[in-house]
């Protein structure tokens, strides 16, 4: 496959919020501005943390700053491990990916008699303490100052890989990542994001350590200022991209991405939860979770019904899935919404789409059930291929359609499918990120050598078989529907389908197309054109440039707005993505 067909874009692979403020660069700056604001003799220094940091690191800079100082660490406040894994076993589970949201709260990983004993020493201190780590605020919630070192998902992930860090008061540290993640995903992570709201308004100063030596601090002054600055705008996270044992080469070529590496298969460009958000201050980019944004100001972001109806949870995501020189993706289904809350306690389900923004020719879609297809014959054949390694026929079970550039896939929950080769899909789902039942995996090995997991029991529950030939034929594929036109521009409804709660809108235009969001956060990609610029009637925010193929998002605040081509006359085209009201 020749590669070089593919038009690169200015794809912007670090977008960033401009803001104002002071930023402290390395531990030698930090230091010693912490130590300015703490010269009290009896002064109480709290350094929180998010899951995942290098403790490390940061203990051993901290320590320069009151070498005589008495240290509190969290973690010998905890429980004993073996109580904390008979704690969390419930939530984590004993399966290889899927657990149970946790309802527990840092409060219980502490040992009573352990925690009412250091804040007793705390209170009666005579010299300087420092107390550190997870929990720390919880610990002392009356420090003089508060320190709070954050970190993003895909980051801990990294680390995951590389066994360089353990879970909360459990150490997992040589488990598989996938094991690691199951335990961040349903246990440590809302634990640690319920506390860190509480601290939200207490933290004097944010610390970005996501690259090992080179911390960067800013004040809360700053790190508020960026997240309204970010909610008033329309605003882009920070794309990753990650191989995959199907992955292509479509967005190595288009998105200048590493051309040493095999391949890449992933991208999350719109997953809130995953992705980071970054300030440009004074030169340098200042790295948080983009979920603060999703907890600081959910109603300027969401909209107010939106906010009501998914509390703190960014609805849409948007992500490329690459088999463009690869192969296919797994077969798989999502689980529908009465599965996913009784079965994983999660509010609602993974409906989703596939968008084609490319597609090489011979390309397909597996999408839905033949016509006439046994259940229990298929689930057998899956079984089969399973346990005796015998291939799985797909093509005698699943409908395999070609695929376009442009074409529009609807695949509510319970529909069986997955992307072939030889497809750039762009995937427009509801939020819930790993909840994938995969059913075949066309015999091969995953990334680390060893069979990923296969889940046909849980598929077995959801599986929609009424979603035969004819259905998907009538209300799946390419449902385009004219909404609207005028001069230079047409709007329409590509779906999604009716039991899914996204609707999808596609604009191709060579002028100003006028947008409001109703109240309402709405998702975009640029999937026709070189660049496109979003303006507000009103100069309410700084005209916004976006590429090819870039996701961006528009809050809820930011009522009317107009997008149009960057070049005068060119041909764009956009596809948006809102919550049905």
């Amino acid at each position: 496959m020749n590669t070089c067909r593919f038009t690169r874009s200015d794809y912007d692979k670090f977008p960033a919020t401009e803001t104002q403020g002071p930023i402290w660069r390395g531990w030698t700056e930090i230091c010693s501005e912490i130590a300015l604001r703490t010269s009290g003799e009896n002064a109480l220094l709290v350094f929180d943390t998010y899951h995942g940091v290098y403790d490390a690191e940061l203990t051993e800079a901290v320590g320069k700053i009151w070498p005589e100082a008495e240290w509190i660490t969290t973690e010998s406040l905890f429980h004993d491990e073996a109580y904390l894994r008979a704690l969390t076993e419930p939530y984590v589970t004993d399966d290889e990916l899927f657990g149970y949201l946790s309802p527990l709260g840092i409060a219980d990983y502490f040992d009573p008699a352990r925690l009412a004993e250091a804040r007793e020493r705390i209170r009666r201190r005579t010299g300087r303490v420092i107390v550190y780590g997870c929990g720390a605020g919880y610990v002392a919630p009356n420090a003089d100052l508060t320190l709070y070192a954050d970190m993003a998902r895909w980051e801990i992930q990294q680390r995951f890989r590389a066994h360089a860090i353990h879970g909360l008061g459990v150490d997992n540290s040589q488990e598989r990542p996938a094991r690691q993640y199951k335990r961040g995903y349903f246990n440590d992570w809302p634990v640690l994001d319920n506390h860190k709201k509480s601290l939200y308004h207490r933290v004097d100063y944010w610390i970005d350590t996501h690259h090992p030596g080179r911390p960067l601090m800013i004040a809360a002054e700053t790190f508020m200022q960026g997240i309204a600055r970010t909610v008033r705008r329309p605003f882009r996270v920070v794309p990753f991209f990650d191989p995959a044992p199907w992955g292509g080469q479509w967005m190595k070529e288009v998105c200048d991405l590493d051309r040493s590496r095999a391949n890449f298969g992933w991208c999350f460009d719109c997953v809130p939860e995953e992705n980071s958000l970054l300030l440009s201050i004074d030169g340098e980019r200042f790295e948080m979770p983009a979920q603060n944004l999703v907890y600081l100001r959910p109603e300027e972001l969401l909209g107010a019904a939106d906010r009501q109806r998914f509390g703190e949870s960014f609805p849409i995501r948007f992500d490329f899935l690459d088999t463009i020189g690869g192969g296919n993706l797994s077969l798989q289904v999502h689980p529908t919404n009465s599965y996913i809350r009784r079965t994983f306690g999660m509010r609602y389900t993974q409906d989703e789409s596939y968008y084609l923004l490319d597609a090489e020719p011979g390309a397909c879609v597996y999408l839905g059930l033949r016509r006439g297809v046994d259940p229990e014959r298929m689930l057998a054949d899956l079984r089969r291929a399973q346990e005796e390694g015998v291939a799985f026929d797909a093509e005698r079970y699943v409908n395999r359609f070609p695929a376009q550039k442009h074409d529009h896939y609807l695949i509510p929950a319970g529909t069986i499918h997955c992307s072939g080769a030889g497809a750039m899909v762009l995937e427009i789902s509801a939020t819930p990120n790993i909840f994938t039942f995969k059913m075949w995996d066309w015999g091969r090995m995953g990334l680390d050598g060893k069979p990923r997991p296969i889940n046909i029991g849980h598929a077995s529950h959801v599986i929609n078989w009424s979603r035969d030939t004819d259905e998907i034929l009538r209300r799946h594929c390419n449902c385009f529907e004219p909404v609207a036109s005028g001069e230079g521009w047409r709007e329409e409804r590509t779906g999604l389908h009716e039991a899914e709660f996204i609707e999808t809108r596609r604009h191709w235009f060579t002028v100003p197309v006028q947008h409001d969001t109703c109240d309402g956060v709405q998702v975009f990609n640029l999937i026709e054109g070189a660049a496109a610029v979003v303006e507000s009637p009103t100069q309410a925010f700084e005209p916004f440039t976006v590429h090819y193929a870039e996701t961006f998002i528009i809050p809820a605040s930011v009522g009317r707005y107009t997008i149009r081509p960057l070049e005068p006359g060119a041909s764009c085209g956009t596809i948006k993505a809102y919550v049905r009201h």
